[in-house]
């Protein structure tokens, strides 16, 4: 166990929205410390979502980004040799890095051409509560509310 906590890194906002959630998005989709790649290919994606939705951009990721936040998860804990999944309750800064996290991934494994494209269908299929990043955590869900009964082993 640590004996104090480490300092909280300060996240500089991105150039063209001037938000930081939108600075650690990207970082959380870097891929080899390629940084600008990512910019470039997230904001392609926010011109493609501004183009097929008509809507600020900023704002169908940002409310794709709160549809994908889960509010409860299972953790695996080992009591009297039996193994028990226990719903608990996520923690606000895990639950957004947990939400970017499902999107980058499911954008990943989208079917398209381009990461941009693929990014922009996800987010868009997100912000309309579709798509698979949505379904992950209705799946988390359902996990943690079959697993209620063990709810008093929580620590």
């Amino acid at each position: 166990m640590r004996k104090r906590k480490p300092k909280a890194r300060i996240v500089a906002p991105d150039p063209r929205f001037g938000d930081v959630m939108v600075t650690q998005f990207v970082n959380n989709m870097m891929v080899s410390g390629k940084k600008t790649i990512a910019f470039t290919v997230f904001y392609d994606a926010m011109d493609i979502i501004e183009n097929r939705t008509k809507q600020n951009p900023h704002e169908v990721w940002k409310k794709a980004v709160n549809t994908v936040m889960p509010q409860v998860e299972v953790r695996s804990r080992r009591i009297g040799g039996a193994t028990f999944q226990i719903p608990t309750e996520v923690r606000p800064e895990r639950r957004i890095s947990i939400g970017m996290k499902w999107l980058i991934n499911y954008a990943r494994k989208r079917s398209g051409k381009g990461m941009a494209n693929k990014l922009a269908a996800e987010v868009i299929a997100a912000s309309k509560g579709e798509g698979a990043a949505v379904k992950k955590k209705e799946d988390t869900h359902k996990m943690a509310e079959s697993n209620r009964a063990f709810a008093h082993f929580r620590v």
